[in-house]
């Protein structure tokens, strides 16, 4: 039951409005830490790029530097969701910024030496990808502790995450032209330490008692905990049946959009259109997270999964061959689409979900989600030329709109009721975290 009112609103007899509060001293912190960390992040591929490009490495190795720090985050956040249930999640954060750190500043010293060694950069990038594992899980249980309006705190994040998606690449140019590329390892380096210390700084509210996986220790408590996760995320048929549509999703649309839109583009209208659309894409993502700052939809993945329908016109106008202003356009609408059902998607999980399980469920969302992108993106070529590349981004579109009505055809998925609608209160407090067992499908 809610809590009694109290207040203006109790004194007058009048039913107050739910009270919705994001922005904290905490949150703020919390905030600013993850907007520096994604403008570090977006700034890394440009660096990759130049700077084993000038050491005479090619595309190939580029990719596979990248895939050393992909392979170690999707191999091991699972066993960092059941670290973030056991342990402080903060201290955990502060810990993987501080290891990213030192291994940033490692690589900013080969590449201002001049001495770079690939199987030195894939090392320190499987480094981070382990480092990345630690950190994302407690990323989901922070925002429901730090904010009692958990949909605005996802939106506000995801509109500095676009934001600095957009700046980011910007900046590493910039640093690649006047500086070095070590340069740009460097400024890497030092998002880190910020983000660490925003993480250090903030104070989050006393977790329950119980809310703490069991304090044994050893390998089959280990165990238990990883299997406790998985009979939890498979207990909710709405989350295992999103995750298991999108593994469709990202082998069928998302895998094979992102290299095939790359190539054609450029190849078409050259480098720079490219650059024009991928903007449009991010400003299109942040509109996205300020229509979810907005909009109050009482079934979020119904809200999130017509939203979604927009994605559609991102391949679609691609493969179609249309002019550069409806490539653009399509961009737009699919980043604002991405946006929104991504801002739905978490607040669910967040929300519904008890805090004593939620590191290690999101820990298997994102495992899941991003289980198939290698494959798409591994087929991405076969079947472009076999298909030719419009035809395959033509299938994506098409695909993209299946994936959407999969999602509403799921009664699960689409009569899933936000349960945050009746949190009052301008600050969560430790009775807020309580865990709900009433939460559970």
């Amino acid at each position: 039951m809610p809590s009694q009112p109290t207040g203006e609103g109790a004194l007058t007899g009048e039913r107050p409005a739910v009270a919705r509060t994001v922005w904290s001293h905490d949150f703020a912190l919390f905030f600013a830490a993850r907007a520096v960390a994604r403008l570090g992040d977006t700034m890394l591929p440009v660096a990759l790029a130049a700077g084993l490009l000038q050491h005479g490495y090619g595309a190939g190795a580029v990719g596979l530097a990248m895939a050393s720090t992909a392979a170690a985050f999707a191999g091991l956040v699972v066993f960092g969701g059941v670290l973030a249930d056991r342990f402080s999640t903060r201290k955990l954060m502060v810990g993987a910024d501080l290891v990213r750190l030192g291994t940033q500043a490692v690589a900013a010293a080969l590449f201002f030496s001049g001495h770079v060694v690939l199987w030195q950069i894939c090392a320190i990038g499987f480094v981070n990808g382990v480092a990345g594992a630690v950190f994302q899980p407690g990323v989901a249980s922070t925002v429901p502790r730090l904010a009692s309006d958990v949909q605005g705190a996802n939106g506000a994040i995801r509109v500095a995450e676009s934001a600095a998606q957009l700046a980011g690449p910007a900046v590493a140019g910039l640093l690649v032209g006047f500086a070095s590329t070590g340069g740009v390892f460097a400024a890497h380096a030092t998002t880190y330490a910020v983000s660490a210390l925003c993480l250090l700084l903030l104070r989050l509210p006393p977790l329950t008692p119980g809310s703490r996986s069991a304090a044994g220790r050893g390998a089959k408590a280990f165990r238990a905990d990883l299997v406790e996760g998985w009979r939890e995320f498979r207990s909710r048929r709405w989350l295992w049946a999103v995750i298991a549509v999108w593994c469709v999703y990202m082998i069928a649309v998302w895998g094979p959009t992102v290299p095939l839109v790359a190539t054609e583009v450029v190849r078409e209208h050259g480098p720079r259109t490219y650059g024009l659309v991928n903007s449009a894409l991010g400003a299109g993502t942040v509109v996205g997270g300020l229509l979810a700052l907005r909009l109050r939809p009482r079934r979020m993945l119904r809200a999130g999964a017509i939203a979604l329908v927009g994605f559609a016109a991102f391949p679609a106008s691609v493969g179609a061959g249309l002019g550069v202003p409806a490539m653009a356009a399509g961009a737009a609408v699919a980043g604002a689409g991405m946006s929104f059902w991504g801002v739905m998607w978490a607040t669910s999980v967040q929300t519904q979900v008890p805090p004593d399980v939620l590191n290690r469920i999101h820990a298997y969302d994102v495992a899941g989600s991003l289980a198939m992108m290698p494959v798409g993106q591994a087929l991405a070529g076969p079947a472009a030329s076999a298909l030719g590349a419009g035809q395959v981004l033509l299938v994506a579109g098409a695909t993209s709109l299946a994936v959407c009505a999969a999602l509403l055809l799921i009664p699960a998925v689409r009569g899933l009721v936000r349960t945050d609608a009746t949190a009052a209160g301008p600050a969560r407090t430790a009775a807020a975290t309580e865990p709900s067992r009433a939460r559970r499908c």
